[in-house]
């Protein structure tokens, strides 16, 4: 015989006691009703053991609609095509020389620079999925005007960010990379464009470091300047960063990457000057060397750091942070540390702005400096060496100590010529 079922009204909520008054909004529930209408006890600790599951709200779809009430079929074919495109993407990058892949790698952190100078001029931060008409030619104008790179190595990373973008499954229009083109055309046939990056960085020495440092914030127009071409105004702020960096990147002949990851905790003042721990970077051990005072002011790197970090956290820089970071061209300061390229491009407008033309600095003129003056001035080359981190084998190091012995006991000194 069946059991007649009466509807009770349960509450959602486990600690809410079950009876015939309870007549909520709850969940309805079927269970058999017993003497005078009660529940049976069992029944209510089965109730109470029910675990609730979270609501999820979603729409309905109409039957009559198209599509509606349709299940998508699945089709082997499309998932083995989807899996065999995945395969091959992996395979192609993995097989992609080294080279390249660092190249195309260096180029999108180029592209991401771009957007954070873009954001400090404009107001609002670009998605890097936005490669369109509009920015592919404001990045070509950039790479020109603002890191002063040479038209071939424009185009390269016209090709690098495309690849990339594209890797990332970003649209990039065809007419956007024409556009890149076409604004780099003309540029190609400036010679003095297509004579930037070459050569070997030249030394820089203590008296070219007094220069830059007391260089004006803009340049000069020479004749070979043209004059619809815009001039970067240094802010002071950005002015005493560049004094700062300058000279602590020649004191302790850093690298571009180096003096990037340099944090503020890094540089530990000390009666006799600073002691700096140089960070690691690209696998190189990092290391801790000494600054000491300086004899000039305009190129003292304890002078010139405890100046840029009195300005830095008048500007409201937190304590603790990037030692160098970007300032805008209206002087306002940014958390963003300096990239490795703005570290670079820092010496190289310094030299510029004071009217050092003739010879070819770059960031990396610091580095070699140090090592030059110091055998010039007599230091042991074993200072020399553990200053900068060369390996006792290294090439580069001992072109440099050679370039600084050059006129120590030359064969035609006290000869009687």
């Amino acid at each position: 015989m069946s059991t007649q079922l009466d509807p009770v009204p349960v509450s959602t909520d486990h600690r809410h006691e079950l009876g015939a008054a309870d007549c909520g909004s709850g969940v309805a529930v079927n269970v058999p009703a017993g003497a005078g209408g009660g529940v049976p006890q069992r029944s209510v600790d089965k109730l109470h053991e029910v675990e609730l599951v979270e609501v999820v709200d979603a729409e309905l779809v109409d039957d009559d609609l198209p599509g509606g009430g349709a299940v998508a079929a699945y089709d082997p074919a499309a998932a083995v095509l989807a899996a065999l495109e995945t395969d091959a993407e992996a395979h192609l990058n993995r097989i992609r020389p080294d080279k390249t892949r660092t190249g195309y790698a260096r180029d999108w952190q180029l592209w991401e620079e771009f957007h954070g100078w873009l954001a400090e001029q404009r107001g609002i931060r670009l998605p890097l999925s936005a490669v369109t008409v509009g920015t592919f030619v404001a990045f070509v104008t950039w790479l020109d005007e603002v890191v002063e790179a040479a038209p071939n190595s424009i185009e390269r990373r016209i090709t690098g960010v495309t690849s990339e973008a594209r890797r990332r499954k970003y649209t990039v229009p065809k007419e956007a990379t024409e556009a890149a083109r076409r604004t780099l055309k003309p540029l190609k046939l400036d010679k003095g464009r297509q004579a930037r990056g070459r050569g070997k960085a030249a030394a820089i020495s203590p008296d070219d470091l007094r220069k830059m440092n007391s260089s004006p914030r803009e340049p000069s127009r020479s004749a070979d300047t043209p004059g619809r071409r815009r001039t970067y105004v240094v802010p002071e702020l950005a002015r005493l960063r560049d004094r700062a960096l300058n000279t602590l990147k020649f004191a302790v002949a850093g690298r571009n990457e180096e003096m990037s990851e340099l944090d503020d905790p890094h540089v530990v003042p000390t009666d006799e000057g600073l002691k700096i721990h140089v960070p690691s970077v690209k696998g190189r051990p990092g290391r801790t060397v000494p600054v000491t005072y300086g004899e000039h002011s305009d190129s003292c790197a304890v002078r010139c750091w405890h100046a840029w970090l009195k300005a830095k956290a008048e500007a409201g820089a937190e304590p603790g942070g990037p030692a160098f970071v970007y300032v805008d061209q209206w002087g306002n300061l940014g958390a963003q540390r300096l990239s490795p390229d703005g570290v670079g491009r820092a010496m190289a407008r310094a030299a510029r702005y004071a009217g050092m033309t003739g010879r070819r600095i770059t960031g990396h003129s610091g580095r070699r400096g140090l090592v030059t003056t110091g055998r010039k001035r007599g230091k042991r080359v074993e200072k020399l060496r553990a200053q900068g981190g060369w390996s006792a084998n290294s090439p580069v190091f001992w072109e440099y100590v050679a370039e600084g012995e050059l006129f120590e006991d030359a064969a035609t000194d006290g000869i009687g010529l």
